[in-house]
């Protein structure tokens, strides 16, 4: 009974972020209120409570989903006893561009990320949390950065930190415009080239080096 009670508040638990993906998705995250999401889940506010605290706290839930598939990738590119960390980071950012094109789900929170998630006034703790999840983004990758220069792929002298905020900048720039004019270019045949020309522009700028 109890391993039923659990497995039901789970399954009302995804039912929840379902529906909250939804109303994003069509009112963005500022004009969506728990009311919406209630309906939409076919749930009452009192079910959302029991699940969440409040609205900001739906959407890191949300956009944590994204990560899971990936995170295997992202911890070996970040191990110092990995042998190919900048390989690692390929990988990781070629599936994530095939994602984005191939999985609904995953290109809807995208969407609503760069483009539905407004941060008005009232949505000062949403903001918070994703400037928290850039810094932690930031230092992730610096960290696999740096292990790329230790193992010579990446020349000695590249200033992780700085490499990490031009490799962040260009795939949030690529992701965002791709979701805006999907038409524009060939983000899943070209995935493996638009990733190559951030790595060049790593092992090749001068800016880059310290």
């Amino acid at each position: 009974m109890v391993r039923r009670t659990k497995e039901e508040a789970q399954e009302t638990r995804a039912q929840i972020l379902e529906a909250a993906e939804k109303a994003f998705y069509k009112r963005g995250v500022a004009r969506t209120t728990l009311a919406d999401i209630a309906k939409e889940a076919g749930v009452t506010r009192g079910a959302i409570y029991w699940h969440f605290n409040d609205k900001a706290e739906l959407v890191e839930a949300m956009l944590d989903s994204l990560h899971e598939p990936l995170d295997a990738l992202a911890r070996a590119s970040e191990s110092e006893d990995e042998v190919d960390p900048l390989g690692c980071m390929r990988k990781l950012l070629v599936r994530l561009m095939h994602q984005m094109v191939l999985d609904p789900k995953t290109r809807r929170i995208n969407e609503i990320l760069h483009h539905k998630c407004e941060f008005t006034d009232d949505m000062c703790e949403i903001r918070q949390q994703r400037q928290s999840s850039t810094i932690e983004c930031h230092a992730h990758i610096a960290l696999s950065l740096g292990n790329a220069v230790k193992r010579g792929q990446l020349p000695a002298d590249v200033d992780p930190e700085r490499a990490a905020l031009a490799i962040y900048a260009y795939i949030d720039g690529l992701i965002r415009r791709w979701l805006l004019l999907p038409d524009s270019f060939d983000l899943l045949n070209q995935a493996e080239q638009w990733i190559d020309t951030g790595l060049d522009m790593l092992r090749l700028s001068p800016a880059l080096r310290k």
